[in-house]
Formats: structure tokens, C-alpha cells, sequence
């Protein structure tokens, strides 16, 4: 086996574990790049089918092609496919593109508690009916106890204290300094009643395995990462108020591995385009320590 191999082969053992462990769980899916190879992987680990609900939550600020790719994907790949939002935020324009929050606050809102009330079942969401190919009203609203999430420990620096197996108390907040240890491949998987769990099969990938993988395995990713022609592409997916493309020429999958390795990007955070990022310090421990992603 070769390091992908080794890396797929864990993230298809995490999921298993976490399909067979906990009941009521989820996975998110941000359209970007790694939470589409985390939705591979689970093809993979389910024979082609992915018996966990895909949610995505909805700030309305996305990069329209995000949404077209999302959508033609959950048709093709027959997803459960379940989106949410902030709708009274949105209403009463709480965002940093209408200016009456800062960047910060606006993830707070649209993404934090959007996601923390769309997993408790407190808010409205929407599935993909795949009859009328249109979102309607879930009637379910069951609570999920847990979420899958394609979280890298290199992304950035508060992502690289997360585990495996990371929980959260009932309201989603993170307490880093109280993380169950997991040595030799031994996870915690008994919480006390009420634990939210986040799951991270994509812990130990980096961003070149990502990219390595994805020419490998021939995964679709939106054309967003790839230079149209104007001598830009993203990097990080976002919102388009806070998320900024980057100067390159890649056009494909093999030009991005080669920035990685020895080019441009070689030692340049993925997440530099990020402005909330800058916002919050450089990074996202004060957003995620509330539920952020």
C-alpha cells in the first residue's frame, strides 16, 4: 500500500465506525474540494451508496456554481440531500455584505447557528425531492447526534487540535483543552448522553494528498479551483464577499499538485484568502469553539 492508500483506508475504517456507533449522524458537505473526496470516500466505504444524509448549510452568499455543482452531484449520485439556513437573519439583512455585521458575526450567524439549529431539527430545512429534482420542506426534523465533516489537521491551526472522534457539549460548543487521547488507532466512541459528536475520517490528509487523490480516484470538483482563462482560480471556497481567488495559471488537476510541491504555494496557508480568517487572528479557534465548522 502507498500513503493513499493508507489514508483511504483510514477514512473508510472512521466512517464504518461511525456508521455502526451512532445512530442519527450526518455529513456535511461544503461543496469544496475536501468534503467531495470525504463524499468519495463514502461511496467507497458503502459499496456506491451513501446511507448518511449530506447537509449543507446555506449562508445565500455562495459562489453560484457551487449551488449548480452541489445539486447536478445529489441528482447523479442520488444523495440525501438536505440544506439549511439563518432565514431570520437573512430577512432582517444581519450580514456583512448588507453592513450591519462584521465578517465574524455574520459567520456566527449564518454559519454557526444556521448549522447548530439545522442539526438540532429547531429550523427549518430542505431536501432534495428526487422526483421534481426541487428542494421542499423536511417534515422529518429528527435531531442528528452527530456530524461527519472534512476537516484537514493542516487547514489551519485550530483544526489541527480536533480528533477523530471530537465531541461537543448540546449546544456545540467546543472544549479544546478536553479532548479524549487516540493513540494506536484506539478511538473513544461511548460519550455521555447529549454529546454531539464531530467525526474527521480526513484528519491526517494534507492538501497535496487531497489533490493527489483527487487525480487518482478522477473525483468531479467544481471548475471553480482551475484558471478560466484569466490567470485566477480559488483555492478555499466560501462566500464570495470574504473568499478571494488566488493569482494562478492551473488549469488542471496535475498544474495544482505541481504548485503545491514546488511552486508558488508550496509554503503559503491554503486559507490566506480567507478574510474572516484574518478577522478571527489568523484563524478560527473563536468560531469553532461555538460550533463553526
Amino acid at each position: 500500500m502507498d500513503h493513499l492508500d493508507k489514508l483511504e483506508a483510514q477514512s473508510i475504517y472512521i466512517l464504518r465506525e461511525a456508521y455502526r456507533e451512532f445512530k442519527n449522524i450526518c455529513m456535511l458537505w461544503s461543496i469544496g474540494k475536501d468534503s467531495t473526496v470525504l463524499l468519495w470516500l463514502a461511496r467507497k466505504a458503502f459499496f456506491g451508496h451513501v446511507p448518511i444524509p449530506l447537509v449543507h448549510i446555506d449562508t445565500h452568499y455562495k459562489i453560484p456554481e457551487m449551488i449548480e455543482y452541489r445539486d447536478e452531484l445529489a441528482r447523479k449520485w442520488k444523495l440525501t440531500m438536505i440544506y439549511g439556513e439563518n432565514s431570520e437573519a437573512l430577512a432582517q439583512k444581519k450580514t456583512f455584505p448588507d453592513g450591519n455585521v462584521d465578517r465574524l458575526t455574520c459567520c456566527q450567524l449564518l454559519k454557526t447557528e444556521a448549522l447548530k439549529h439545522t442539526l438540532s431539527g429547531e429550523w427549518n430545512r430542505y431536501i432534495l425531492d428526487h422526483k421534481t429534482g426541487k428542494y421542499v420542506l423536511d417534515t422529518k426534523r429528527e435531531r442528528f447526534t452527530g456530524v461527519i465533516v472534512g476537516v484537514r489537521a493542516d487547514e489551519e491551526g485550530s483544526r489541527s487540535k480536533e480528533r477523530y472522534f471530537s465531541p461537543r457539549d448540546k449546544e456545540s460548543d467546543w472544549a479544546v483543552e478536553d479532548q479524549p487521547p487516540e493513540f494506536w488507532n484506539q478511538f473513544k466512541t461511548d460519550f455521555a448522553p447529549g454529546t454531539h459528536i464531530r467525526i474527521h475520517p480526513l484528519l491526517d490528509w494534507t492538501e497535496l494528498n487531497i489533490w493527489e487523490y483527487i487525480e487518482r480516484e478522477n473525483i468531479p470538483v467544481t471548475p471553480l479551483y482551475f484558471d478560466r482563462g484569466d490567470g485566477k482560480r480559488y483555492r478555499s471556497l466560501g462566500c464570495y464577499p470574504c473568499t478571494f481567488p488566488v493569482e494562478s495559471t492551473a488549469k488542471n488537476v496535475r498544474e495544482i499538485i505541481e504548485e503545491l510541491k514546488s511552486g508558488k504555494f508550496a509554503n503559503i496557508a491554503e486559507r490566506a484568502g480567507r478574510a474572516q480568517d484574518q478577522d478571527d487572528g489568523g484563524g478560527l479557534e473563536t468560531l469553532r469553539r461555538g460550533g463553526y465548522m
